[in-house]
């Protein structure tokens, strides 16, 4: 079938007026169109190697639990209107987590054999994000059987400890833990307790190399996660880590880059325009030409407008902005069948109106929605007949 008539984002440019032919679910022709511009443009699939919305999916509310297959059916419509065509569910095991609880060890082992299973058939490429606290030295061995059960794609190690990373602003966080409902006093107790509960560097060090030999043993790749320091930097490309995710400060995503790990930093971020908790805006980083990578972090939706926000200051402009949601990703994570739009490779593609709305996404060259405004797809298999 072709899609003809539209505007696409290649790799390394547009063409203004093309057309596309998709045969078996790949690209199989990419050419330049001679007929009316509809005003519509084609996008690669959006590639998003971290998105946290399964945990909010599975539990809305506190101690309100959703079944696997509403939370996942769900969460799989939003990404596919969002034009997300791959997509790294991350669930996280925190050593502050009480049993049964929202990311304790138990409960985040349920939901990563759960999710895999529940993932077959739906409408986007559904892959397991495991973000592991690098604290929680009794979830190693959770992590190795989920390996090996080959039930985990890409892991990503963090340290949330206060005073550090993400929370190294401590008034910061106790801010945030009394928007929960807590007391400042009760937010304070709490924040002292976690840092009183901090583990020793030397256990933190050895944890990290298990993790490491894990993920090399399994040959899944391992994202560094709120790295704040240069020291943090250097030591996660050492121990192993491809890419650098939501750097904390200039000279952390810096240091990354220099390492050789691709940055990513939350799409949410470059849209607004800064960080949610005060630490490195997505577009200083870009501006820096330190960001490879936009993620959905915890809203899919942001993706394209970041795109958009983020072209007019990038080198390639809005070709090198697409870049950063679909080639690049799927480079990092070794995903060499997708990631734009070029013949041969799988036919992801998000088609956007002149509004910048997603009116159609194809997963495969399949139709995973619409919302029944996009472009004819024209069943002809010559392009002169279409043209």
């Amino acid at each position: 079938m072709w899609l003809s008539d539209v505007k696409l984002i290649l790799a390394d440019r547009i063409i203004e007026n093309g057309a596309l032919r998709i045969d078996n679910g790949v690209i199989a022709e990419v050419v330049e169109g001679a007929g009316q511009p509809s005003g519509f443009t084609v996008f690669p699939g959006f590639v998003d190697m971290h998105g946290d919305m399964i945990e909010m999916e599975l539990e809305p509310r506190p101690k309100v639990e959703f079944p696997m297959e509403v939370a996942v059916g769900h969460l799989d419509a939003r990404l596919a209107a969002a034009g997300v065509t791959t997509a790294y569910a991350g669930v996280s095991f925190s050593r502050t987590a009480v049993d049964g609880q929202r990311r304790s060890f138990a409960h985040t082992s349920a939901i990563i054999r759960a999710l895999k299973d529940n993932i077959q058939g739906l409408r986007v490429d559904h892959r397991i994000h495991a973000r592991f606290d690098m604290t929680y030295t009794a979830a190693i061995d959770a992590l190795d059987g989920l390996l090996t059960a080959e039930a985990v794609d890409l892991v990503s190690v963090m340290d949330h400890t206060p005073g550090q990373g993400q929370y190294r602003n401590v008034e910061t966080l106790v801010a945030n833990r009394m928007k929960s409902g807590l007391s400042e006093s009760q937010a304070r107790a709490h924040v002292e307790r976690r840092i009183q509960n901090a583990i020793s560097a030397d256990q933190v060090f050895e944890n990290l190399q298990r993790i490491s030999k894990l993920c090399r043993s399994h040959g899944v790749a391992m994202a560094s996660h709120d790295d704040d320091t240069v020291g943090k930097s250097h030591l996660m490309a050492d121990i192993g880590a491809v890419i650098s995710e939501f750097p904390v400060t200039m000279k952390a995503a810096e240091v990354a880059r220099e390492r050789g790990l691709m940055v990513a930093m939350g799409a949410p971020n470059a849209m607004r325009g800064q960080s949610y908790s005060g630490n490195l805006s997505a577009r200083d980083a870009h501006g820096a030409g330190l960001l490879n990578i936009l993620a959905a972090d915890y809203h899919p939706a942001a993706i394209l407008p970041a795109i958009h926000a983020l072209a007019p200051a990038d080198p390639d402009g809005l070709v090198g902005a697409a870049r950063l949601a679909s080639k690049n990703p799927a480079q990092s994570l070794g995903l060499m069948d997708r990631g734009e739009i070029a013949v041969g490779l799988r036919a992801d593609l998000v088609i956007v109106d002149h509004n910048s709305r997603v009116v159609e996404t194809f997963s495969a060259g399949q139709s995973i929605f619409s919302n029944g405004s996009g472009p004819k797809v024209s069943a002809q298999t010559d392009i002169a007949a279409v043209a």
